[in-house]
């Protein structure tokens, strides 16, 4: 099933399409909950909205009827949902669904941020639409939402190399140099969140896409 459009009858046309990516009213941190997995690499998406929420003074509570945990922030003059789903990795779009229908957040209000093995650590960039690219988090989302329209904040945390070393990465305690890297590339994406609500996608994307970083050993300690 899919989330229903924010107003019946026809698609809305390019302009109001456009409009309408940009108004973000909800940004989801992807990850594991538990203490065992706070540090690790797949948890990037939680380390985003944790540090999204102690900016602008929110403080997350569980929300069982979302199966996660919740938080409102005001941003830019707009209200902000965060959103850290408690079903693990797999089931995220069980969360995102729920909190998305019941407020009625279309597809392109939601932004996504995720860890991103394609990138390396330090690296992030802002995404719309596209596949799940291997990711059970963003696979999960697509299939509970019934469409890819949401948009991405990818956070690298590169590749171990090998395809069967996957799973061991993205569940093993990111080192302090890539922990590091990703805080300063949040810190550099939370930067460019007014932005984006204040309809200015394109210079968001060009300069968090044209940071300079010097990327570390993935295995570094």
């Amino acid at each position: 099933m899919s989330i229903s459009p924010p107003t019946s009858g026809s698609l809305p046309s390019k302009g109001k399409e456009r409009e309408s990516a940009l108004a973000l009213r909800l940004v989801v941190g992807l990850g594991n909950p538990g203490v065992e997995y706070a540090r690790t690499r797949h948890n990037a998406g939680f380390w985003l909205v944790d540090a999204l929420a102690r900016q602008y003074g929110g403080y997350f509570r569980p929300e069982t009827r979302y199966h996660g945990e919740t938080c409102r922030v005001a941003l830019a003059g707009q209200e902000l949902w965060l959103l850290k789903p408690m079903t693990y990795m797999n089931r995220s779009g069980l969360a995102v669904a729920a909190l998305a229908r019941f407020h009625k957040i279309p597809l392109p209000a939601i932004l996504v941020a995720h860890d991103d093995l394609d990138l390396p650590p330090g690296t992030v960039r802002l995404k719309r639409g596209g596949g799940h690219g291997g990711h059970n988090g963003l696979r999960d989302l697509i299939a509970h939402l019934g469409d890819n329209g949401f948009a991405r904040l990818r956070l690298g945390i590169g590749h171990p190399g090998d395809s069967r070393d996957v799973l061991d990465h993205v569940l093993r305690c990111a080192s302090r140099t890539e922990q590091e890297l990703t805080e300063q590339a949040i810190a550099d994406a939370l930067r460019e969140l007014p932005r984006i609500l204040a309809g200015q996608w394109e210079r968001a994307t060009q300069a968090l896409h044209s940071r300079k970083i010097e990327a570390p050993s993935p295995f570094a300690n």
